[in-house]
C-alpha cells in the first residue's frame, strides 16, 4: 500500500504502485485530438495530453502541453465527439455521522486523479491503459458520486484506488463508457453532493501546488471536486518529467483554496493552466473555474 501526503492509497487489486517515471511512455498515450472542453455537474472535461517519461523529448512534451492548454475550450465539436465517450468515475465517502470537510474532499479528489494518471496499470501495457487512452483521447469527463455504508463497501469491491485524506476518502476507478457504468456505481447519487469546512482553511504554503478556485463561481462540493481534479491533471500534463517524478515521490502534496477576488484576474493571465466549464449545469458556459498554480509552472 503506497503512502501519500495526507493519508493512504489502497486498492482492491494486488498492485497499487505508481508507474516509475520511465514507464510513462508517450507512445502508449493518446495523440491530442484538440477536443473542446465540457463539464457536467459534477463532471468536467479538458483536452487530452500524454504522460511523458524520462526518455521522452522535453521539447515535444512542452509543445504537447501548449497544444493541450489551447484545445480544451474550443466551442466547436470535433469528429472525436461523435465517437464513444468515456468518463472517469470518482466516489467520495460521505457517512451521515462523519462527513468529510469540504476542502479535504476537494484536495483528496485532486490527488486521486493524479494517482490514477501515474499508476502503472494506467500506462504502457497496463490493464487500465486502453481505457485511459480512450478517455484521454476525448473530452476527459469526470463524475463524482457519493456513497456511504454498504454502498461504499460495494464500490470498494470494484477495481480502483482509494485515496485517503485527513477526513476524506475518495475512490477513483478506471474510465468507463459514458453510458456503461457498473451497476454498483450507476445507482449512486450525483447531484446535491455538498460539504462544509468546520473552520476556514489555513493559508497554503507558497511551496505547495495550489488549485485556485474562482471566488465568483459558486459550486457544489461534487462539482468543485471534479474541477479540482481537472486542475491537477492540467498541471500534471504541463510539468517536466523531473517535476512530475518529484511531485509523485512526495505523495502529490497540493492545496485547494478559493482565490482572493483581487488576485484572481492576475492568476488567470499568468500563463498557468486554466479549467473552463462547458456550462451544462450549475455555472455559465465558459466560466474559468480553476487555476493550477504549481511552483514549477510559475514563469
Amino acid at each position: 500500500m503506497g503512502r501519500w501526503q495526507t493519508g493512504d492509497v489502497t486498492t482492491s487489486d494486488p498492485f497499487s504502485t505508481p508507474a516509475p517515471a520511465a514507464a510513462l511512455d508517450p507512445a502508449s498515450l493518446p495523440v491530442p485530438a484538440h477536443a473542446p472542453a465540457s463539464a457536467e455537474a459534477p463532471d468536467a472535461a479538458a483536452s487530452p495530453a500524454p504522460g511523458v517519461g524520462e526518455g521522452a523529448d522535453p521539447a515535444a512534451s512542452r509543445a504537447y502541453a501548449s497544444a493541450a492548454r489551447d484545445s480544451p475550450f474550443r466551442g466547436e465539436r470535433t469528429a472525436r465527439d461523435e465517437a464513444p465517450q468515456f468518463v472517469l468515475p470518482l466516489v467520495v465517502r460521505i457517512e451521515r455521522a462523519e462527513p468529510p470537510a469540504r476542502t479535504d474532499a476537494l484536495e483528496t479528489a485532486a490527488r486521486a486523479v493524479l494517482v490514477m494518471l501515474s499508476d502503472e496499470r494506467s500506462v504502457g501495457a497496463g490493464e487500465w491503459a486502453e481505457a485511459m487512452r480512450n478517455w484521454q483521447d476525448a473530452r476527459i469527463r469526470k463524475v463524482v458520486r457519493r456513497a456511504r455504508g454498504a454502498e461504499w463497501r460495494r464500490a470498494e469491491a470494484l477495481p480502483g484506488i482509494t485515496v485517503t485524506g485527513k477526513s476524506a476518502e475518495v475512490r477513483v476507478f478506471p474510465p468507463v463508457p459514458l453510458d456503461g457504468w457498473p451497476r454498483e456505481l450507476a445507482r449512486l447519487q450525483v447531484s446535491g453532493t455538498d460539504l462544509d469546512d468546520p473552520e476556514p482553511p489555513v493559508d497554503a504554503d507558497p511551496a505547495t501546488p495550489v488549485l485556485w478556485l474562482n471566488p465568483e463561481v459558486a459550486m457544489s462540493a461534487g462539482k468543485a471536486m471534479a474541477q479540482a481534479g481537472h486542475g491537477a491533471q492540467l498541471a500534471w500534463w504541463d510539468l517536466s518529467d523531473e517535476d512530475r517524478a518529484a511531485w509523485r515521490e512526495a505523495g502529490f502534496p497540493l492545496a485547494v483554496r478559493t482565490a482572493d477576488p483581487a488576485r484572481w484576474p492576475g492568476l488567470t493571465t499568468f500563463g498557468l493552466p486554466l479549467v473552463r466549464d462547458a456550462g451544462f449545469t450549475e455555472i455559465a458556459p465558459g466560466s474559468c473555474t480553476v487555476v493550477a498554480d504549481h511552483p514549477a509552472l510559475r514563469g
